[in-house]
């Protein structure tokens, strides 16, 4: 007897993308659309006054549906993008400023970074889903970080923390906390843990003391206290949000439950 081993597609991280693809938002700058806010909304920086964000989210979609590679994202977007001509480096006006600028629109890094950017809040608001669903049986969340030498210290010091999925700490703590953070959340049973006790992990159940450093938003003139270790910006739960945009939205609409699949 065979047995049909296809990977099911992730539905909740695809539905927390869809949500945010009801509110294409072109920007100048990524500073203008700040944390939780692009939980509502998806938007590319120096994407205003170009016709492309549609075409970046429908690949970004696509992407997320079919399990596809940053490579073939990537060259199937860019024909699209250079013939619209967002692509390579131009001069622009400032819409905050009216003044004259040199921006970058469209590269190879550039897609890079909107695939893994988007790839990882979508997973992160899926995953949240889940840990929602089955925190009665699982109510411990682990904080994992990557152990090959290049994440940031700050990141792999909360290695190993241990904390109730709804602690506040996960507010503004919960991967990806930072560009191209790589740490996740592993949710957990009690018995999970004594697991992990037994097989020598160092588990911590204390969080550490947060510092807060003062950032100013540039496009805003805003002063925000960022936890030290965590990138602007990124001082929130994108997880968190993006499950909760998702079940408003489909309430709004009257849609299935959110918690329905997986």
């Amino acid at each position: 007897m065979s047995v049909d081993l296809t990977p099911l597609p992730p539905r909740d991280a695809i539905r927390a993308l869809e949500a945010r693809g009801g509110n294409l938002h072109p920007s100048f700058a990524w500073q203008e659309v700040y944390a939780d806010d692009h939980a509502a909304m998806f938007t590319v920086a120096k994407s205003a006054g170009h016709a492309i964000l549609e075409d970046i989210f429908n690949a970004v979609l696509n992407a997320l549906e079919n399990g596809e590679t940053l490579d073939s994202f990537s060259r199937r977007l860019k024909p699209v993008l250079v013939q619209k001509g967002w692509w390579g480096e131009a001069i622009e006006e400032d819409p905050l400023t009216g003044e004259p600028v040199k921006v970058r629109l469209g590269s190879l890094r550039r897609l890079r970074t909107i695939f893994e950017v988007n790839m990882r809040v979508s997973y992160a608001a899926g995953h949240w889903a889940a840990f929602e669903r089955t925190k009665a049986l699982r109510p411990y969340m682990r904080y994992v970080a990557v152990q090959d030498g290049l994440t940031r210290p700050e990141h792999l010091k909360l290695h190993n923390l241990v904390l109730p999925v709804d602690h506040p700490f996960w507010n503004t703590h919960a991967p990806p906390n930072g560009w191209n953070c790589r740490c996740t959340l592993q949710s957990l049973s009690a018995v999970d843990v004594d697991r992990l006790k037994g097989q020598g992990e160092a588990l911590r159940f204390e969080p550490p003391a947060i510092t807060l450093q003062p950032w100013t938003n540039k496009r805003t003139g805003e002063v925000r206290h960022v936890p030290e270790g965590i990138d602007p910006g990124w001082d929130y739960n994108p997880g968190k949000a993006g499950h909760r945009e998702t079940v408003q939205r489909l309430e709004a609409r009257g849609g299935p439950d959110f918690g329905e699949g997986v």
